[in-house]
């Protein structure tokens, strides 16, 4: 692996920044957006970050097992071959520090930490119209002017932690997934209750288990999962990828979801079922998120789609010993896939493990907590010296409406998402000049492999900004008209699949009360999505309301 080399971070000392371009987040979609607006468009442009540490999702998310769901080689930057060539992963799914160290290791080659500004969380960031720049404070009493700001804080980054009555009561440990100690924590001789059963949940439990003396499993909603079938890389992998990264890459591109595979052109369905038992079978040893695309029809036909959570279900049986741990293991409330798909190493099998408890809390929920730990809603009580929430985060949405953004004639991003999130192409919202999104609510994001819309997203827009500062455009603001057409053709390729069918699903927004529930991702494929951008650029950015400069022809 080559040298990383450190590069200071700059100190928000002075009290006001002038940019022309300011990106919230230091992840994957920060560090891009930074090295093209700077290196690229020779913008003068800068990152405020929350965290003491450059890695967004990665930086906080530290948890036991965190790992990321897609491959490797996919999950990782593609615009620069040195990269690709000089890094080299050691798993087919890579772990939490291997993914943080990647990220620092991009930051350094592309020499980005002297424009990021850690610690530096945004309460408001406000429009001048006079001045046609955005006015940006953060939490510190730093603040900055930009022409143009770039919200880069990811699609999950604002946990989800539920208020339960007596937390202050509780003498133990309590810890949220999403916000993680840095030096870990010990579970050796700890009684253990963690509550939820999502992606993290199934990640976290197998590795807390091997470590608690008892682990409590709190689970709502039973979820669907695929074995990983994780294990190191081939030592040859490497020299063999860097070979094939074109071919790679134009995979992923062409793909509905990101990944270098797309499901062949059969139907689970009209498939004869000794084939198709034998071609699950064989799609279960390899595991991960190829699994599912077996068959290209399992998000659009029901019969299939119960087909495969059948064979899941089966699976689970087979696995978990006692049978009545394994009845409450059994999804049955949604088709699988309709809420994120977890990948696993060991879940289902640390169910066998003596030191290991499944409490139903649908079935009977929590009523509060006390001193000594829980307590359901029939009186059970549930010791604990640590309670560790897997409950996730306000997906989408949350981290953006966190922070007080506020546009033209006073309206705040709040209030206009009132009824959910309206945007355009996920990157745009009326009435908010140059402000635009990574991977915001109406792109295909958190459905497809992350670092290919990253991507994507960070090239159109920077290819946007540097048609604004070519044609000497003051402001870019999104067409009302056109956000609401966007958002309905989101809503309605969604309903043309089966994911609005998971009621309890954060891609609608369900698991945080309140929220109103539209679905947010765009489900129609990454594929169709770029093409759609690509042909809204070549039409002279319709859609999008160009002002020019005063004294501007």
């Amino acid at each position: 692996m080559a040298n990383v080399l450190i590069d200071e971070h700059p100190v928000a000392k002075e009290s006001k920044l002038q940019l022309d371009a300011l990106i919230i987040g230091a992840g994957f979609s920060g560090l891009y957006q930074l090295h093209l607006l700077r290196d690229k468009l020779h913008l003068k442009a800068a990152v405020v970050e929350a965290g003491a540490g450059v890695g967004g999702t990665w930086y906080w998310n530290r948890y036991p097992g965190a790992r990321c769901d897609s491959e490797s080689h996919t999950y990782c930057y593609y615009f620069s071959d040195e990269i690709l060539n000089e890094w080299r992963w050691s798993e087919r799914y890579p772990g939490q520090a291997e993914i943080l160290s990647y990220l620092n290791f991009c930051a350094d080659k592309l020499h980005l930490r002297r424009d990021i500004y850690l610690d530096q969380r945004v309460k408001t960031a406000v429009w001048n119209e006079d001045t046609a720049c955005w006015q940006i404070h953060c939490n510190s009493g730093f603040s900055i002017e930009a022409k143009y700001l770039v919200s880069a804080v990811g699609c999950l980054s604002s946990t989800n932690t539920p208020d339960f009555d007596g937390a202050q009561e509780f003498e133990g440990q309590i810890y949220h997934t999403g916000q993680w100690p840095h030096d870990g924590v010990d579970f050796h001789n700890k009684s253990v209750a963690i509550i939820g059963t999502g992606s993290t949940g199934i990640q976290a439990i197998p590795v807390i288990a091997e470590e608690a003396q008892q682990l409590t499993v709190l689970q709502r909603t039973p979820n669907y999962s695929v074995p990983a079938r994780n294990a190191p890389l081939h030592p040859d992998f490497h020299s063999k990828f860097t070979k094939e990264r074109n071919h790679v890459r134009a995979q992923m591109l062409s793909s509905r979801h990101g990944h270098p595979w797309t499901a062949p052109p059969r139907n689970l369905i009209e498939t004869p079922e000794n084939e198709r038992t034998e071609i699950l079978e064989e799609a279960w040893e390899i595991g991960g998120l190829r699994f599912r695309e077996s068959f290209q029809d399992i998000l659009f036909n029901e019969q299939s789609n119960k087909i495969m959570s059948d064979f899941i279900r089966s699976k689970i049986f087979e696995i978990v010993g006692n049978q009545d741990t394994a009845k409450k293991l059994l999804p049955s409330d949604h088709p699988f896939a309709t809420k994120r798909p977890p990948i696993d190493t060991n879940y289902f099998e640390t169910y066998n493990r003596k030191n290991v408890h499944l409490v139903d809390v649908r079935e009977n929920p929590i009523s509060k907590l006390n001193k000594h730990g829980l307590v359901l809603e029939d009186g059970t009580k549930i010791e604990a010296d640590i309670i560790v929430f897997a409950t996730g985060f306000d997906a989408m949405s949350g981290a953006l409406l966190n922070m007080d953004i506020i546009g033209k004639k006073g309206l705040r991003l709040c209030d206009a998402w009132r009824e959910g999130p309206k945007t355009y192409l996920g990157v745009g919202v009326a009435h908010f000049p140059n402000l635009f999104i990574v991977t915001g609510p109406g792109s295909p994001s958190v459905l497809t492999n992350m670092p290919r819309s990253i991507e994507q997203n960070v090239n159109w827009i920077s290819d946007l900004l540097q048609f604004a500062e070519s044609n000497k455009i003051r402001s870019v603001e999104v067409l009302e008209e056109a956000m609401l057409q966007w958002t309905e053709h989101v809503n309605t390729v969604a309903s043309n699949t089966l994911l609005p069918k998971a009621n309890h699903s954060w891609y609608l927004g369900a698991n945080i009360p309140g929220k109103p529930r539209v679905f947010m991702p765009y489900a129609g494929g990454l594929d169709v999505y770029s093409a759609r951008c690509e042909a809204i650029a070549k039409n002279g950015y319709k859609g999008f309301q160009m002002i020019r400069d005063a004294g501007m022809s």
